[in-house]
């Protein structure tokens, strides 16, 4: 269903870039779109008529709150470890779900990029698991890094991947990411998929509304 989504969500954004003009382009990169708190809550019903952005937002800092102090705690006195945060993006690292496909560089998920500078302060270096398609890999990227996001390695679904469970297929990445010599000392995601098979200290997970969200 998550890869069923984004395969048409990815289509159509696109689309939408293949005719926007490179002056466009240029002016979006030195001015992102961020809409205003009120005009996400009334863009996120165009998409999900049953998600309500403000009650969405006060979910995910529940959580967050909850993994600000086990990451101080976890990087204290941590030298000479090779430290990982792995985070999902849709809806997770980024509002996907609350933004149209225009509105491009979609914004970050304030509470999650704030968590990732944190840990990124401490030493903790940042990887990103989706199931994104490859094809997207460079604006997926672009965007990240353009809302703000440290990026230590960003891994997306090529065609081998695709015959596997999204489940399957993040836990190998996180095992991939732990055979480079790192410790992931949390791993966070929105959908049981990102979160189940181990390879990570501890989870963490943002609501998803029983599959609401993507």
């Amino acid at each position: 269903m998550q890869a069923r989504r984004w395969t048409t969500r990815a289509a159509v954004t696109l689309a939408a870039l293949a005719l926007t003009t490179s002056a466009t382009a240029t002016a979006n990169a030195a001015t992102p779109t961020t809409a205003p708190a009120a005009q996400q809550a009334s863009t996120g019903r165009a998409f999900l008529a049953d998600v309500d952005y403000a009650t969405w937002q006060r979910d995910v800092s529940a959580v967050v709150a909850t993994a600000r102090p086990y990451i101080e705690q976890r990087t204290a006195n941590a030298s000479g470890q090779r430290l990982a945060m792995v985070l999902d993006i849709d809806n997770t690292s980024l509002e996907t779900d609350f933004h149209y496909f225009w509105e491009y560089p979609t914004p970050a998920v304030k509470q999650v990029l704030e968590l990732a500078r944190y840990a990124d302060s401490r030493g903790v270096d940042i990887f990103f698991v989706t199931a994104r398609p490859g094809i997207i890999y460079s604006l997926t990227s672009y965007n990240l890094k353009n809302v703000g996001y440290p990026v230590d390695g960003l891994y997306v679904r090529d065609l081998p991947d695709l015959f596997d469970e999204v489940s399957a297929y993040k836990t190998g990445k996180r095992a991939e990411i732990e055979a480079k010599g790192y410790t992931i000392i949390a791993n966070i995601g929105n959908r049981p998929s990102d979160l189940v098979g181990g390879h990570a200290e501890k989870t963490f997970k943002l609501p998803d509304y029983d599959g609401d969200l993507s």
